[in-house]
């Protein structure tokens, strides 16, 4: 396999692995130690692709300049060039190259005349018989190389050398082989260094990524990779889809996460662009994130001004070992927030007035029932009568001066409430009131009307005189409000912050009711007057646009 290969089979498998960790096959130390395999044994085997041949040409030329150094020195020694020139017995070459042979560890030493005929051969028979191989014929014409060939030994690489007289003359030849088994060997030997090498390699690669997949499972909580995916999707899903606005931020005050509806609102805010990952201070120089971030704090329900937009934000730490490594704010649009404390303030008024009136026809019923065991008829008959002539007067009066049946419901059952407590509710309507042309207004009329009443019921509630008047007049589509009670009153300074969020004098978690009244009105661009003094009530008149439906629409 060569290097293309190689790196073509490592990207298969990686390609195969990102398919397996996705269905969530093999747990994250199994995908670590195989991706750490593959990696070790790409690099060890391109290298050794790469040096195997190095070293196989290394180990060559090494057996060539062996071979051609013993020639060489044969060819120089007088006993040998004596022989060639007849002055010498030719028997001694046999012996002298044999004992080459034995001490350099090549596979022959043969020495041959002009003729090619051999002086020296490992088997003395072959001794006085031509060289075979075919491949003699250039050192006898003078020139020295190296050939692979094969004579009567098996293959050898051959390391030819011509033999010069001290005249220069050439007399013969000399013919030092290696085995081709030799050299193949000791490319082998020296390839096996990098089969260990590579095989340690691996080793401590596995090694090393075991520990390693140990470390990052520990940081990951143990989660596998695929859990992590569908976690991070999950969470994705749920801060897109929350109305609050989510920013988040890391330890350096780099913005990380911007939920769909934090955008909606920087986006109403004039605040354009891609705020991920700017800095905090840069894209909201009002935040307060930074400080939350370094000291640890929280802070709930803080208004923030953003380029003329108010929310409502909360802001947190994110902590990881005791150590904040971050903050998030969560935050709202003011608007949004009081239309719906609005809303449910209406809801609650109109329910408890409900309430309030249903007990008290189960009360009636309770005496009804109580004089018809007694068999007191005439009693009942009288009660019944009152009774009805009351309630009749009452609702008519009601509903003949109040043409939208919720509100006329809402007052009637305050009305009852006003009963229960032992007080006077009177209502007093100077002209017809016609339903509003947007039916909205009316949930801001019952949270207004609620809250003064309520306000008032509770400033007589341990007054010997326990009176609440409420007076509706509509004209030129003004509706005037006015609700008088017999209270305490109020000092000067109490009537500029009565309406402030959270005053009150009834103690702890309360002045809320008046709060949202003051932002109803100012919402529907009306106006509120309060009039009190110590110890002769209090009176609030309101004055709101509204527009009434056309009677002959």
């Amino acid at each position: 396999m060569n290097v293309k290969d190689k790196i073509y089979s490592y990207y298969y498998y990686a390609d195969n692995l990102e398919e397996i960790m996705k269905k969530g096959r093999f747990s994250l130390q199994a995908i670590i130690i195989i991706f750490v395999c593959l990696v070790v044994a790409l690099s060890l085997g391109i290298t050794d692709l790469l040096i195997s041949k190095r070293i196989t040409s290394s180990v060559e030329e090494t057996q060539k300049e062996k071979a051609l150094n013993i020639a060489k020195m044969v060819s120089v020694s007088p006993q040998v060039i004596g022989s060639l020139e007849g002055e010498t017995n030719p028997k001694e070459v046999q012996a002298f190259a044999n004992q080459i042979k034995d001490l350099t560890h090549v596979n022959f030493v043969v020495v041959m005349d002009m003729k090619g005929i051999r002086l020296s051969h490992p088997d003395p028979g072959e001794v006085g018989r031509k060289f075979r191989g075919g491949d003699e014929g250039p050192v006898l014409q003078g020139k020295e190389y190296v050939s692979i060939s094969k004579g009567i030994l098996s293959p050898s690489m051959r390391a030819f050398t011509p033999i010069k007289n001290s005249q220069g003359k050439q007399v013969g030849a000399v013919a030092v082989g290696i085995s081709l088994e030799t050299v193949t060997k000791a490319v082998h030997k020296g390839r096996m260094g990098m089969v260990i090498g590579t095989l340690i390699g691996i080793l401590i690669g596995v090694t090393g990524a075991v520990g390693l997949a140990r470390v990052i499972k520990k940081i990951l909580l143990g989660l596998e990779p695929f859990a992590i995916a569908r976690l991070l999707e999950e969470r994705s899903s749920m801060l897109q889809s929350v109305r609050e606005g989510i920013i988040a931020i890391d330890q350096e005050g780099k913005i990380t996460l911007v939920n769909r509806a934090a955008r909606k609102l920087f986006k109403k805010a004039g605040l354009e662009g891609d705020p991920m990952g700017l800095k905090i201070e840069d894209y909201l120089p009002s935040t307060r994130l930074n400080h939350i971030l370094k000291s640890g704090g929280t802070e709930f329900d803080q208004e923030q001004d953003l380029h003329g937009v108010t929310i409502l934000v909360n802001r947190v730490p994110v902590v990881v070992n005791n150590q904040p490594v971050g903050a998030i704010a969560t935050f709202r649009d003011k608007t949004e927030v009081q239309l719906l404390a609005e809303q449910l303030t209406g809801v609650r008024n109109y329910a408890d007035a409900l309430r309030a009136h249903a007990h008290e026809y189960m009360n009636k019923l309770h005496v009804i029932l109580g004089l018809v065991r007694t068999e007191q008829y005439h009693t009942l008959a009288n009660y019944v009568s009152e009774t009805v002539n009351h309630r009749e007067t009452e609702l008519g009066f009601v509903t003949e001066n109040v043409q939208d049946p919720v509100l006329a419901g809402f007052l009637i059952g305050k009305q009852s409430f006003a009963r229960e407590s032992g007080a006077s509710l009177s209502f007093d309507c100077s002209n017809k009131l016609p339903k509003p042309v947007n039916q909205e207004i009316t949930n801001d009329l019952i949270t207004i009307i609620g809250n003064l009443v309520n306000n008032a019921m509770e400033a007589i509630a341990d007054r010997p005189i326990k009176k609440v008047d409420l007076k509706l007049d509509y004209a030129e589509d003004i509706l005037t409000i006015e609700v008088k009670d017999t209270g305490m009153g109020m000092t000067k300074a109490m009537q500029n912050k009565i309406l402030d969020k959270g005053f009150s004098t009834k103690g702890d978690n309360r002045g809320l009711g008046l709060y949202l009244l003051a932002k109803v009105i100012e919402k529907l661009e009306g106006d509120l007057i309060i009039s009190s003094k110590p110890g002769k009530g209090t009176n609030f008149a309101v004055y709101i646009p509204y527009k009434a439906e056309d009677e002959e629409s």
